[in-house]
């Protein structure tokens, strides 16, 4: 059976990941500048305070997950108040042994190992889509376990150090990405894989993308009337079946003219266009470049 959550995880390919511990004690407080990439950590004993911008602030605590997709500015800190001391993660020299914040000496007060990475894929924005700006996760124990071996495997040079790296953060995000399926998802493809129904609606989709897909098929497919289907999955999935379709073919073709194995044909044909010029058509449409210039700057 075609598991559409594994991939959209393997498409987006994530890689190059970094980790470290931080711990902090006494009175203390730190501000991170906005950093782009998805991050994320796990509190491995203690509690701190952790404010991102834009959301209501937390409270961490031992075996908590946190996962932030684009990672805003945001400040860590204990429960005193104190200035927090400002840090930009792009202008810092990242740190090799654990950091430590407020006093420096003794037991600390909270202890958290984390880290970062990128995907590298052109459609680094699906992630976004899926997730709110702040993923806040409790009692998830093997979340906390594949932080903690995700930082073992950094830490070390072993062979087959970066293939492994990068199936661990595979497997966090998919965890991570479980843990919100459903009703408690924002409205999107994991907000659909809830609906036992949309399910199998978005099964057949990601199975076969160059099938000619009608909206009165994918009905037929999830035993829902035209209109019920229509609705439903655009209030979960939050477009209407048909853009989602192509969203998702035209991701495919991103991959694949990136890859440059295919001439324009194949592709087109690989994501249900009857010709190039077609297919070329629509992907300038929705990329806003045709297909041939995209793939010479993404090879670039």
């Amino acid at each position: 059976m075609i598991d559409p959550l594994s991939q959209l995880i393997q498409l987006l390919r994530p890689r190059t990941v970094f980790t470290k511990g931080i711990s902090g004690a006494g009175r203390w407080a730190v501000r991170y500048a906005e950093f782009g990439e998805p991050s994320f950590c796990t509190v491995v004993e203690g509690a701190c305070r952790l404010a991102v911008d834009g959301e209501t602030p937390v409270t961490l605590g031992a075996g908590d997950f946190v996962l932030l997709p684009t990672t805003p500015g945001f400040t860590l800190s204990g429960f005193d108040p104190v200035q927090p001391t400002f840090i930009d993660p792009k202008a810092v020299p990242a740190p090799t042994d654990e950091v430590r914040h407020g006093r420096q000496h003794g037991e600390p007060d909270v202890r958290l190992l984390g880290g970062y990475f990128v995907l590298d894929s052109p459609d680094a924005g699906l992630l976004v889509s899926l997730l709110p700006a702040l993923m806040h996760l409790r009692g998830i124990d093997r979340l906390s376990t594949l932080v903690r071996l995700v930082g073992d495997e950094a830490r070390d040079e072993r062979p087959g150090r970066d293939l492994v790296l990068a199936r661990l953060v595979e497997v966090m995000l998919v965890e991570a990405l479980r843990s919100i399926q459903g009703e408690s998802a924002t409205p999107g493809l994991l907000r659909g894989l809830g609906d036992a129904r949309l399910a199998v609606a978005i099964r057949k989709i990601h199975a076969d993308p160059a099938h000619a897909w009608t909206v009165a098929e994918l009905a037929n497919e999830a035993a829902l009337s035209r209109s019920v289907f229509f609705e439903r999955f655009t209030r979960a999935v939050g477009v209407p079946p048909m853009e989602y379709l192509l969203v998702w073919r035209m991701a495919i073709a991103k991959d694949l003219l990136r890859q440059r194995d295919l001439d324009l044909a194949s592709v087109a044909e690989r994501v249900g266009y009857g010709s190039a010029s077609t297919f070329s058509t629509a992907f300038s449409r929705h990329v806003g470049q045709p297909p041939g210039r995209y793939a010479r700057m993404a090879s670039a």
